[in-house]
């Protein structure tokens, strides 16, 4: 029932800059859905097979492509002869665009295209052409019968990363995500010393692998191009492509409702979408283009190789005041990113004396660029490695060695942290693992014929927010038991990690609602622009946004019945009010921008029971005496029988102000077998803050995802270029190894209660990538527990253990 006149909104906003600490409205909403493990409201679709990625979107009269890769590392595209594929049937055309096609990806949150134009060669692999045909094997077909020729310039190419480690050279600081830092005497401190350790630690190009191969379904409308691409941050990506084709915001509409996976590798734009766009507008129909299994790792990004130096200079009590991180990683020629690895060394340990510094080589190999937890996850192999090498010198139990190097606030920029759970984490871990019971000695412990040891490593990922839009609509929908629905729209994606399912959680808990009233619609730039899936931002930044667009519907509401926002309950469908004030009803027509007449008097009577009739319209009134409201007969008396708002995001003082992070700590334990060098992982905890939890079921499984992450750097996970023509040796999932079911223990993971009310309105923290961070460390430091070897350069392979292996 709703109190006064009708009113015509036309999408209010809550904006919210985070410029200081704020409170969640968590704390008091009635249903407690955030938190709650809930099952994914869109896994029914995925498993019935319901849920559309972008290759199974079909369209009439539908053209499939098939990339063609040059097969040189460096030189120059001198013909390419579509007159090869005359004898194979279902063929259309040879579309070519030495200009337009991209050279390359391009990186996450950048608004300009790639490097663009394929004429000159700057990897095996590098897409030059399309092939278009009737059919995808026959498209596939002419793609690798198709004759190019080239002047071949691979005998110039930079293909041997320890061979170009001399040429190492500067990065570009203000393109990166980290930045160079000396305080102190590093050099001096070292040599002052009482205990150091000084070690090169090598890290190997990893490939992304996500499970649903790059994919973009382009066709044009008119003068507007849509892609049903694989995407994991549409916003950003849609100006890519903007400025790829030189077309304006009007012309470009990007859909990605399901990704299956990307991992860094979707975060911008790949080769295939303008590929696409190019084809389809050549031909004048759709055109579907969906990389082969060997193209996604030969033509979209890898993490990069690195060589790390770690120096840690120690007193004998094992406190820290000298640690120096120096790194080189690689990357395409005239490319910025470099890997961060040391993200997290600049505030995990405490230290007086310190360095962070990156240098780059330029190699002919596919571009590098954001991978899972992209810095943390090779950085702190090198640094947790290196701690535990340090514990073992000073006969000191890790965790111990950490607890006595916790820094009081970041030891690089002296600002404290917003909140800080390394030790709680350690702590927790190390009680469920059974660390006390550990045999500290290494090869003390075999049982039959394997070796078994235990590690343990830290975990650090820092904290992000990004601008992010969403709408919410509450309308009127007699299909549903409370006669009301809520409809969220944010072109945010959802690439596995359940971006249906908490932010349907945040909307139904602000809302009032059961979850099955809330329709969540995703991934597309037709909505209002998130921050897109990735960083660890997503669920924060682009659910901030669903929060504060339904915090503005609940004062829209609170304001209609005549009630102050703080004091409303909102349960079930039902208007509740629970503090001891109402707005009065001239309050609430002046709110409106009502006016208050004797008519509106008379409906209020009617709808609330209370004896108003006859009294001065500017007399106060008290609704106290009114329970509750139907939610859904308040929106009926809106124009068209719904309300809408929205809500906007922003970072603020708060992200510079206090050092936003998550912390955990992974515990390992394995088995090496004697003979022969074989690792199995037996067992692994972690234990992970990262402020409030939105989906223990969901969090829980992405930890999960980052522990199998960790296995895999440890022990398997190794892109392989050949240093003599650049191709890529293991370029399919026959080839190059990631953990399965075999290779994975069962894994103990430890929400650990936080609540940080700095990062966002929801008080929550990334975490999916703080369980990657430490993963392997801790792995290398069982291995060394184990059987004494230490291994620098991974992954840990038995042939880098078995001529060092105890008698």
């Amino acid at each position: 029932m709703a109190l006064l006149e009708s009113i015509t909104q036309s999408e209010p906003t809550k904006k919210l800059t985070m410029d200081e600490p704020v409170e969640t409205l968590f704390s008091t909403t009635a249903s407690k859905l955030v938190g709650k493990p809930i099952n994914r409201v869109d896994g029914s679709l995925k498993v019935s097979g319901q849920a559309k990625y972008s290759a199974e979107i079909r369209l009439d009269n539908q053209a499939y492509g098939v990339l063609v890769g040059a097969t040189i590392a460096k030189g120059q595209v001198e013909s390419i002869d579509s007159d090869s594929l005359k004898g194979i049937p279902n063929i259309i055309k040879v579309v070519t665009d030495p200009e337009h096609f991209l050279r390359n990806s391009q990186q996450g949150t950048k608004t300009k295209a790639p490097k663009q134009g394929v004429s000159e060669i700057f990897y095996h692999g590098q897409p030059i052409a399309v092939v278009v045909a009737e059919t995808f094997e026959a498209a596939r077909e002419g793609a690798k019968a198709l004759k190019v020729t080239y002047k071949d310039e691979t005998d110039q190419a930079a293909l041997n990363f320890t061979q170009e480690l001399s040429n190492a050279h500067a990065v570009d600081e203000k393109k990166g995500s980290d930045k160079n830092n000396v305080q102190g005497d590093p050099d001096q401190g070292l040599a002052d010393a009482a205990v150091t350790v000084d070690r090169f630690y090598h890290t190997p190009s990893q490939s992304n692998s996500p499970m649903e191969p790059h994919a973009t379904l382009a066709h044009w409308e008119g003068d507007k191009l849509v892609l049903y691409t694989s995407n994991q941050m549409l916003a950003s990506c849609k100006q890519q492509v903007m400025d790829a084709l030189d077309l304006n915001k009007d012309q470009v509409q990007l859909i990605a409702h399901y990704v299956g996976g990307g991992f860094g590798s979707k975060l911008g734009i790949a080769p295939e979408s303008i590929a696409a766009a190019i084809a389809a507008k050549d031909l004048g129909r759709p055109v579907l283009i969906t990389m082969t299994r060997s193209q996604v790792m030969e033509a979209t990004v890898r993490r990069s190789n690195t060589r790390q130096r770690i120096a840690i200079g120690a007193n004998n009590d094992g406190v820290i005041d000298t640690l120096i991180h120096d790194t080189i990683s690689s990357n395409l020629p005239g490319e910025a990113f470099f890997e961060p690895t040391a993200l997290s060394t600049h505030h995990i340990y405490r230290g007086k004396n310190r360095r962070v510094n990156y240098e780059m080589v330029d190699m002919n190999q596919v571009l590098s660029g954001s991978m899972r937890a992209p810095g943390e996850a090779v950085g702190m192999i090198a640094l947790e490695c290196a701690m535990d090498e340090l514990a073992t010198q000073l006969e000191i139990d890790p965790v111990e060695l950490r607890r006595r190097n916790e820094p009081e606030q970041d030891p690089s920029q002296d600002i404290p942290f917003s909140t800080r759970q390394l030790i709680a984490c350690m702590e927790q871990g190390a009680e469920h693992f059974g660390w006390s019971e550990r045999n500290a000695k290494p090869a003390s412990q075999l049982e039959g014929d394997w070796w078994i040891g235990t590690g343990m490593a830290a975990a650090a990922r820092g904290n992000q927010l990004q601008p992010s839009e969403a709408r919410a609509t509450l309308q009127v929908d007699e299909s549903k038991a409370l006669g009301i629905k809520a409809v969220i729209e944010t072109d945010m994606t959802d690439i596995g990690t359940g971006s249906y399912t908490v932010f349907s959680q945040v909307a139904a808990d602000l809302l009032g609602l059961p979850i099955d009233h809330v329709e969540m619609k995703l991934g597309d730039t037709a909505l209002p622009p998130a921050s897109g899936s990735g960083g660890s931002w997503g669920a924060a930044s682009a659910g901030s946004g669903v929060y504060l667009a339904c915090e503005q519907l609940r004062e829209m509401l609170a304001e209609k019945v005549g009630l102050y926002p703080d004091n409303i309950q909102l349960d079930n469908g039902q208007i509740k009010k629970t503090g001891e004030h109402a707005l009065t009803a001239m309050e609430a027509a002046k709110k409106s921008g009502q006016s208050f007449a004797d008519s509106t008097i008379d409906k209020l009577s009617q709808t609330t029971g209370l004896s108003l009739s006859g009294q001065s319209a500017s007399q106060e009134y008290d609704f106290d005496n009114t329970e509750s409201y139907a939610l859904a007969d308040v929106v009926a008396d809106y124009d068209e029988q719904k309300i809408t708002a929205k809500g906007q995001i922003k970072p603020g003082k708060n992200g510079k102000s206090h050092r936003q992070a998550s912390f955990g700590a992974n515990f390992a334990e394995v088995a090496v077998h004697k003979v022969t060098g074989e690792i199995r992982v037996k067992r692994m905890t972690g234990a992970f803050a990262a402020g409030r939890i939105l989906n223990h079921k969901t969090a829980t499984s992405q930890c999960y995802g980052g522990m199998v992450f960790g296995i895999g750097s440890a022990l398997m996970e190794e892109v392989i270029h050949d240093k003599r023509d650049g191709r890529l040796c293991n370029h399919d999932l026959a080839e190059y190894h990631v953990p399965v079911n075999a290779d994975v223990p069962q894994l103990d993971v430890i929400l650990v209660e936080e609540d940080d009310p700095y990062t966002n309105p929801m008080h929550i923290k990334g975490i999916g990538e703080t369980a990657i961070s430490g993963a392997a460390a801790a792995i290398a430091n069982a291995i060394y527990n184990a059987v004494g070897v230490r291994v620098y350069d991974f992954p840990i392979t038995l042939d880098k253990l078995l001529y060092e292996m105890p008698e």
